[in-house]
């Protein structure tokens, strides 16, 4: 496999596989609850968000799987699609990295099971035959694909996914997705600025359209500036009119900061100075924090996807 880390694991028993995918996902998770106060923790949790920044599309599961299994990949695909949309071959010997794929079927009005499932359950619907179904999710399966690594043929001229632009571009580029997010944004002069030492804030509802108010102050470092919008925005869907107190203030915060990381790094920015308290999340349960880890990939999917369509229409 195309991996340069110790660490990583396979899945390759058909038997097992399931199990073992489930289970390396669910004591990563552990690992990082029990070890929140400890910089190995960190360090990983920003190499699983190094992954979600490059796969932006893919749940937490899933990014945690190819962490494990190839945390340098860049760009994944079956067997076939390589083949047969990018005229690329699987090397001889190479190993499959496994995520999740959804299970796209028809399925009971009643029961939501595939028609399989159905004549085994206890659901006694029976108003449409099975072939009169309509199609929707009916699970997830383990499926084999390749990073980009991992096979060889034509080039792939559009694999660089960081921002052609500089970051005043994506600052503007920012500004612009805010009504899509149902957020106001205002950028405010530095000698305007009136909340202290704060880069931005979102504390309060706009008067002028009642969305939540992302203030951020002006400066030289347009970057830092962009960084700072998404870490607000990320707290504008994530955290407003959500009760707060100083212990969940601090956990929200690692929370607007993973967003904004994850976002800065698909833009090609530099978020390498981004610093994550996890021992803000010590006295949360495993539960909690899985819920927080598909949060975060669920937000910074939400707005990566509405900036690449500012993008485009320009």
């Amino acid at each position: 496999m195309a991996t340069t880390s110790d660490s990583s694991v396979s899945f390759e028993e058909t038997d097992t596989r399931d199990d073992e995918m489930n289970s390396t996902i669910e004591q990563w998770i552990d690992d990082l609850v029990a070890g929140v106060d400890d910089v190995q923790a960190s360090d990983e949790f920003q190499e699983w968000l190094d992954v979600q920044s490059r796969f932006h599309d893919y749940s937490y599961r899933n990014t945690l799987l190819i962490k494990h299994q190839c945390p340098e990949a860049t760009r994944v695909a079956g067997y076939r699609t390589w083949q047969e949309e990018f005229d690329r071959h699987v090397k001889e010997g190479e190993s499959a990295i496994w995520i999740w794929a959804p299970i796209i079927t028809k399925q009971c009005p009643e029961c939501e099971n595939s028609p399989s499932y159905h004549e085994d359950s206890d659901c006694d619907y029976d108003e449409t035959p099975p072939e009169k179904w309509s199609k929707g999710l009916v699970g997830f399966k383990p499926t084999p694909v390749f990073d980009v690594s991992q096979t060889k043929g034509e080039a792939l001229p559009d694999l660089d996914t960081e921002a052609t632009g500089d970051a005043s571009d994506l600052v503007a580029q920012l500004t612009e997705t805010a009504d899509e997010l149902g957020v106001t944004v205002q950028i405010v002069p530095d000698e305007e600025w009136t909340h202290g030492e704060a880069k931005g804030i979102c504390e309060q509802l706009s008067l002028f359209d009642v969305q939540p108010l992302v203030e951020v102050r002006d400066r030289e470092n347009k970057a830092d500036i962009a960084r700072t919008l998404v870490h607000e925005y990320a707290h504008a869907l994530l955290h407003f009119d959500i009760d707060d107190d100083d212990t969940e203030r601090s956990k929200r915060e690692v929370e607007a900061e993973a967003v904004a990381y994850v976002v800065g790094r698909y833009c090609g920015l530099d978020t390498s100075g981004s610093a994550f308290y996890l021992a803000a999340w010590e006295s949360d349960d495993p539960e909690v924090v899985r819920n927080r880890l598909d949060r975060i990939s669920r937000t910074a999917e939400e707005i990566i996807d509405i900036v690449d369509e500012v993008m485009e229409d320009e």
